[in-house]
C-alpha cells in the first residue's frame, strides 16, 4: 500500500499550517485510495518519524515524502537526509523515497508565474 507525506518546515504560529492542511484535504479528495500525512521538521507535530509510524500502522509499505519547500536549502541538504536515514533504519519494512523540493519543479514555478500574472490584472 502506498502513502504520501507532505513534509514542511514548521512554525510557531499555528496559522502557518493552514495551507498544509488544505493540501492534505485536496489530496484526500482527489486520491482517496492513497493515504496521506503531514510531517514537520521542527516546531510542529507530527515529526517525520511519527508520520511514518502512523502510516505504517495503517498498512503503508511504500511512502513518498514530498518536501514542501521552495528550494534545496540547508534543511533539505543537511537535516532532512539525516532524518530520512534514521527513519530508514527505524522502519526497514517500509520503502521510503523522497522527492526534490516542490519549488524546484517547473510546473510549480509556472503556477507561481501564473498566480503573479493574475494579481497584476
Amino acid at each position: 500500500m502506498k502513502a504520501v507525506i507532505f513534509f514542511g518546515h514548521g512554525a510557531r504560529d499555528v496559522r502557518w499550517r493552514e495551507p498544509f492542511d488544505r493540501l492534505v484535504s485536496m489530496w484526500q479528495s482527489q486520491y482517496p485510495e492513497v493515504m496521506v500525512e503531514l510531517a514537520f521538521l521542527e516546531m510542529m507535530q507530527p515529526n517525520l518519524s511519527t508520520a511514518i509510524l502512523s502510516l505504517g500502522r495503517q498498512g503503508a509499505k511504500e511512502i513518498e515524502i514530498i518536501p514542501v519547500f521552495f528550494g534545496q536549502g540547508g534543511h533539505l541538504r543537511e537535516d532532512f537526509p539525516k532524518l530520512l536515514s534514521e527513519a530508514q533504519e527505524r522502519f526497514p519494512h517500509i520503502q521510503l523515497r523522497a522527492a526534490s523540493a516542490v519549488g524546484e519543479d517547473e510546473s510549480v514555478l509556472r503556477a507561481i508565474i501564473d498566480f503573479t500574472a493574475r494579481t497584476l490584472r
